[in-house]
Order: structure tokens, then sequence, then C-alpha cells
């Protein structure tokens, strides 16, 4: 594409998210821009390595959940393999909850799926040119923490979980138990076992049942919206 007879210079943006009609209208989005195109899609961990690979992007956006796996643990591992290259996680799922935590993990960005497109495309613009995005509030946040030495109180008990202890918690609301929970994380059965008795303690809760209720409640209300 040209403006003003001068070829623009397209960044290249693989698309990580296992909902097609999703990836479908953010790529409608990204390929109507001069200075954007979309170099390829994956569904899961496994395609998203290899599709980075072959279309050597500029930028992966990626979401929390895909098919199989976690997208923190998935972005954890790209940026072992490739860790120049800058990732923006764009989910439905809460930033309270999950934002910080994708940055920890090497993210440069965090945005709702129900943001305006506006607000999106900036992001996509802002992490690509080597920034970090996130938003005004959350922004706001993390400065009153950063500058006031303060720890902010956590919104929901769910925030104090590890990444894989609510990974698991995910899990265990989607219906998965104990063995297979295991199998899919590839972990011992004993070790899924000990990060269910840390969730309860973290959550206050007093049983399997109340863990299993919990979760199940959570990862209802995670899918609204």
């Amino acid at each position: 594409m040209k403006a003003n007879g001068t070829k623009v210079a397209q960044k290249r943006i693989l698309l990580v998210d296992d909902h097609p009609l999703l990836r479908q209208g953010i790529a409608q989005l990204i390929n109507q821009q001069a200075d954007l195109m979309v170099c390829g899609e994956a569904d899961d961990a496994q395609k998203a390595v290899t599709a980075i690979e072959t279309t050597k992007p500029d930028l992966v956006v990626l979401d929390i959940s895909l098919k199989g796996s976690s997208g923190i643990e998935l972005l954890k591992n790209v940026k072992v393999r490739f860790p120049q290259l800058s990732i923006l996680m764009l989910s439905m799922h809460d930033e309270t909850v999950f934002a910080q935590r994708a940055l920890r993990a090497g993210a440069s960005g965090y945005i709702m799926k129900q943001e305006s497109t506006d607000k999106i495309l900036g992001a996509l613009r802002k992490v690509i040119n080597g920034e970090v995005y996130v938003s005004d509030r959350l922004g706001a946040r993390m400065l009153t923490q950063l500058v006031g030495g303060k720890v902010m109180a956590p919104s929901s008990p769910i925030e104090e979980l590890s990444d894989r202890e609510l990974e698991v918690f995910s899990l265990i609301g989607q219906g998965h138990g104990t063995r297979p929970i295991a199998e899919k994380l590839h972990l011992s059965v004993k070790t899924v076992e000990s990060h269910r008795a840390h969730i309860k303690e973290k959550l206050h809760l007093n049983s399997a049942a109340e863990l299993v209720h919990h979760a199940i409640q959570w990862v209802q209300s995670e899918s609204i919206g």
C-alpha cells in the first residue's frame, strides 16, 4: 500500500486465539490499516510456535485462553525462545487478574477485547513501537504502587493465586478432575493436589466441594462479556 506515493512498510502481526470468528474480526480490522498486516494465525500453543518460526512476525497478539493450554504459559515459553519478540495480550479476561501476570511473564501490553477498535489499534501500534500498553485505569493503579511504594490490596482473592494455581483453578471450574488436570498440564497428580490445597487456603475454602463450586462460578463470570 502507498501513502503520498511512498510505499508503507507494513508491520507483520501473528494472531493467536482459539475463537475463529474473533480472529477473523481482528484480522479484518488489522488488514484495513495501511501500516499493518496479519501474516498468520494459530489456535493453540504448538501451532503458534511453528507460525512464529515460519512467518517471523513483528508482533504476536495472544489470548489468555487457548485450546489445551494457557496463554500465559505460552507467553513465557515464547519469550524464552524469541526474547526480542513483542507480544500484546488481547483477552476478554479481567485485566485486574491477568494484566500484571502477563506483563511479568514478558508481554508488552494487555488490552481487553471489549475495548473500542481505536484503542485496540492504538495498543497494537504502541507495542510494535517498543512501548508498553495498559489501560488508563490499570496504569494509574500500577503508578500508585510504584510512586507510593504501596502494595495495593487485591481487588479479588483470585489475584493472590500464582499463575499455575490460577491455571489449575480455571481447569477445575471447567469441570476437570485432578488426574485430567495433571495430564493436561504435564504435572504429577501429587503436584496438582498440592496446588488445590494452596488454592483452598488462599481463597479460604473449607472443602473440595466449595473449591469446585467457587471455580465454576468464577469461570462462568469470566465467560460473560
